[in-house]
């Protein structure tokens, strides 16, 4: 199988972003703020957006499966208080659990997390155990910085963090480090905010002791882990003067990254520089980065095509395409051989 892990419901009917347009017009206006029931979107409509988008990407790449979770740059838990994010949370797990139940052999649903800027993390566990016990989805997004480019929150290392931790260590599910919307104007959302936080989110890990309060906690740092391969010396020379173990000792047993890397200079690094156990195919397909390459003429997040140019041997590519994956979503692994995948 080749399992994308890295999926985000980018083609979500207008609706629902009609729907956030009123609900954020309603926090200075109340009489616009809309109900909940008043979003109405059919499963025809569910089936057209992701039969016309990301499955029929998926059917001409040759992918499988995606982990699909609601769309980063709407999360925006910048906006609004908690309440507004767990209603948003809400309705936006939900329609990825709908399109999960709608192709079961094709996607499997990861949540987003109602986290609000200087608000409780443990706000967030009704959400995340619904998800898992309801929806059956096999991991979640958090994103380290809700404020929306302006760090206000603690280090992933703080224990302001571990009541999602304690959870997600109890019920087996790793967690994708995603910022969402930046809104400050320093940092482009994409190009820059997304990367800085990959980078950031590593470092912060490298600085502290987390994964020995959690050694069995599982964190993937998406869009090939921002600067870190590229500079794996660094991050080996200030773990060295810091008296930490050597990386692989230290992170790599609990971090790992994604393929989202839209060019093979990049992927041919990420495989050199970091451990083949550490590496799981993901695209982000319809995504930050929509076009064709003019030098290729290939989409740029086409990056099966990069994995496969890699110099890799068989097995490095099926650990890679499935086998890690697998071992890093147990939920999902558990999932696909309840279908006798």
């Amino acid at each position: 199988m080749i399992i994308d892990i890295h999926g985000h419901y980018t083609t979500a009917p207008k609706a629902l972003e009609t729907w956030r347009n009123r609900q954020i017009a309603g926090l200075t206006n109340p009489s616009e703020a809309p109900y909940v029931s008043e979003l109405k979107i059919s499963d025809q409509e569910l089936r057209e957006s992701i039969e016309q988008n990301q499955l029929r990407l998926m059917r001409e790449r040759g992918l499988d499966l995606t982990v699909f979770s609601p769309r980063a740059s709407f999360m925006a838990h910048h906006i609004g208080d908690f309440e507004t994010s767990s209603t948003w949370a809400a309705i936006c797990n939900e329609l990825c659990y709908r399109v999960s139940q709608l192709f079961p052999q094709n996607f499997v649903p990861a949540a987003m997390l109602p986290q609000s800027p200087g608000v409780d993390v443990a706000t967030c566990i009704p959400e995340l155990v619904k998800c898992v016990e309801q929806y059956g989805n096999v991991a979640i997004n958090l994103n380290p910085d809700p404020s929306g480019g302006h760090w206000s929150s603690p280090p992933l290392s703080d224990r302001y963090w571990y009541p999602i931790y304690e959870k997600m260590v109890e019920y087996d599910i790793p967690a994708m480090v995603h910022v969402s919307t930046s809104c400050n104007a320093c940092f482009h959302t994409t190009g820059a905010h997304y990367l800085n936080a990959d980078t950031t989110a590593f470092m912060q890990c490298l600085t502290s002791e987390l994964f020995r309060d959690f050694p069995t906690l599982k964190l993937v740092i998406p869009h090939g882990g921002g600067a870190v391969p590229y500079h794996w010396g660094r991050f080996r020379g200030l773990a060295q003067e810091l008296k930490k173990p050597l990386l692989e000792e230290h992170l790599l047993n609990n971090i790992f990254f994604d393929t989202c890397v839209y060019h093979q200079p990049g992927i041919d690094l990420l495989t050199r520089v970091i451990p083949v156990d550490n590496i799981l195919f993901a695209s982000e397909m319809i995504g930050a980065v929509r076009g064709i390459d003019p030098q290729t003429g290939c989409y740029f997040d086409d990056t099966k095509r990069y994995v496969e140019a890699a110099d890799i041997n068989p097995e490095q590519r099926y650990k890679i395409y499935e086998g890690n994956a697998r071992r890093v979503y147990p939920r999902l692994d558990s999932a696909l051989k309840e279908q006798g995948r």
